[in-house]
């Protein structure tokens, strides 16, 4: 580690004993400082773009939105964090985490295993972390990240009507408005495969706001989602699917 450079470091964890241990252990090393604390995922997020950290150490298991959730949206941000991981328990992501030699310490923290991870941290790939989500039993996010001027916007899933896919973006079409994120819509399928389905190549919309077919005088067809103001095209293929599928 670069001794003339200070170490910005958020803790987040949902245990304040296991806080206080962090912060502990992160005052006896050089170059490093505690710029502020969180207790869930939604927190580090919020305080990710307030104090604007080198290092995020993580807890995996916390109420709400989990380590791993907030890893990936933290995964979105123009200059992410690098990610540490902690656990009391959870091992099922070590050998996957060790493969790619990032840090993923088990509680309760060594001093010499947090210097080690402190000075080899690096950014999580998309890659790395979609890894990690599918070790922790298929954990899917609840909520989708899109940055914004004033940071990181959460989406939540069940708020979304439908992806459409545009050359580099993708756009998430939602209650409130639109965003662009950079999701490809390979990836959103196979993490949400149940609560969406393709109509085209090109578009995934959400079960729940599948609302009816309809079919033109050209005999193209197009799909209604209930509270979106234009329909959604569908490809003749995946039309009878879906009539068959959803009976609608």
């Amino acid at each position: 580690m670069n001794a003339a450079v200070r170490l910005r470091v958020l803790i987040v964890d949902d245990e304040p004993p296991a806080r206080e241990r962090l912060k502990s252990l992160l005052a006896e090393l050089a170059d490093v400082e505690v710029v502020g604390e969180a207790m869930s995922g939604a927190e580090a997020l919020s305080h990710t773009h307030d104090l604007a950290p080198d290092v995020v150490l993580l807890d995996v298991r916390m109420p709400g939105m989990d380590g791993l959730e907030a890893a990936r949206h933290l995964n979105v941000l123009d200059e992410p964090p690098a990610v540490i991981f902690t656990t009391a328990y959870d091992e099922y992501a070590v050998e996957a985490f060790e493969a790619h030699a990032m840090g993923y310490l088990l509680k309760p923290v060594r001093k010499e295993q947090l210097a080690a991870a402190l000075s080899r941290a690096g950014r999580l790939t998309r890659a790395q972390l979609q890894k990690l989500a599918a070790a922790g039993a298929g954990a899917r996010r609840s909520h989708i990240a899109a940055r914004a001027r004033e940071g990181l916007k959460l989406i939540p899933l069940e708020e979304v009507r439908y992806f459409l896919a545009d050359r580099k973006y993708t756009t998430v079409a939602h209650v409130h408005g639109e965003d662009l994120i950079e999701d490809s819509l390979r990836l959103l399928e196979s993490e949400f495969g149940g609560a969406f389905v393709r109509i085209h190549r090109n578009a995934l919309v959400a079960v729940r706001h599948l609302e009816r077919i309809e079919r033109g005088a050209d005999g193209q067809y197009f799909v209604r989602l209930r509270g979106a103001a234009a329909p959604l095209a569908v490809s003749r293929r995946m039309a009878g699917e879906l009539k068959e599928r959803f009976r609608i």
